[in-house]
């Protein structure tokens, strides 16, 4: 999320928010382990992030802080460089194409542009679970059923990078990372909040997330 000079700390902001973007996905990528394999942790598992800029780069420090294996690849070769400059341990793909047919993929972590998954990128995924930071990352209506009938587990974009919304927000009370990052956490439960839903309406994760949206939206219009 870019931010406007009213974000900026001089302005009484709270500066970057891809920190608490990045910290965000962390937690929905560890409920979306929960649910596919009843365990949150990462350790051991190999997560591929497509797109290490800002958020990118913050969501590999809590991967390999949580024990995962991690590939990355980036379209800026200075990117990838600064990442396995500090890990050498990261491994490179040389694209996204190769990125989503790794063996041994996990978790496939979109963190670049938007419609990342489309007709070609779905059929072509090894990973089990699809959880990045990217915004609109279904191509179009359709996707959502595709990684369904895959069984590919896919956390919506929109809920599990809402941690720099939650930061941006906050500043509006005078901003506090603690308060922040603590609001941040429960991307994690209502992470599986959503993957609850969506087994008992037996709809995608992406539909029942909009249910459940488009409920709150409407409970906030009666109060």
């Amino acid at each position: 999320m870019p931010l406007d000079h009213r974000s900026l700390p001089e302005h009484g902001g709270a500066g970057d928010s891809s920190v608490l973007t990045a910290y965000g996905v962390f937690q929905g990528m560890r409920a979306s382990a929960q649910a596919e394999w009843g365990d949150p942790t990462l350790h051991g598992r190999t997560v591929g992030v497509a797109g290490v800029g800002k958020v990118g780069r913050y969501l590999v420090d809590h991967l390999l802080e949580d024990g995962a294996e991690v590939v990355v690849t980036d379209v800026r070769e200075e990117s990838v460089r600064r990442i396995t400059d500090r890990f050498p341990q990261v491994r490179v793909a040389r694209d996204t194409a190769e990125l989503i047919r790794t063996e041994g993929l996990d978790i496939y972590a979109p963190c670049a542009l938007g419609g990342a998954l489309d007709d070609e990128t779905v059929p072509a995924l090894t990973a089990r679970i699809v959880c990045g930071a990217a915004n609109n990352q279904l191509a179009h209506p359709g996707v959502e059923k595709d990684l369904a009938d895959r069984r590919i587990l896919y956390a919506p974009d929109y809920v599990v990078n809402a941690g720099g919304v939650i930061q941006v927000a906050d500043e509006l009370h005078g901003f506090d990372f603690d308060r922040c990052k603590a609001k941040a956490s429960k991307i994690f439960d209502t992470t599986l909040a959503i993957f609850a839903r969506a087994k008992d309406d037996g709809i995608p994760p992406a539909a029942a997330a909009d249910r459940i949206a488009e409920q709150r939206i409407a409970e906030a219009r009666r109060r």
